[in-house]
């Protein structure tokens, strides 16, 4: 199974942000299907984060920050997706212990997708016209 619970001291960094993708193995709600909060904080399934990481794209399009808590994985086209997206990528120093579970067998990384640096660059471009 893929799902890893999200260690305390960063769930409680983002403890009011809407969590799309709580741990749940039998999960009542698809939060690829639902609308995303302006502060969105996901820890989507490693195994396959691709339709996570649009789904947050598509969502920070609407001007809301979202927060990924991902594998470092350079080589993936999710990666790249990110890239494209002006995301900010925050590397942890060490593997995470997530709660319940040994050090993750790969390194972590925090991606932001910010609202408001998406409506400023917007912003930025209608000046320029």
């Amino acid at each position: 199974m893929d799902s890893w619970n999200t260690p305390k001291w960063v769930m409680d960094i983002f403890k009011d942000w809407f969590d799309p993708c709580p741990l749940n193995d039998n999960p009542k709600i698809d939060g690829l299907n639902i609308e995303w909060k302006d502060k969105t904080y996901v820890n989507p399934p490693y195994s396959n984060p691709l339709p996570w990481v649009e789904k947050a794209i598509e969502e920070n399009k609407k001007g809301k920050t979202i927060v990924m808590l991902l594998n470092v994985d350079t080589s993936t086209r999710w990666f790249a997706k990110l890239n494209e997206a002006n995301a900010h990528f925050l590397w942890f120093s060490e593997r995470l212990k997530f709660s319940g579970k040994d050090a993750s067998p790969r390194p972590s990384m925090l991606v932001v997708l910010d609202g408001d640096y998406l409506v400023d660059l917007e912003e930025s471009k209608e000046k320029g016209k």
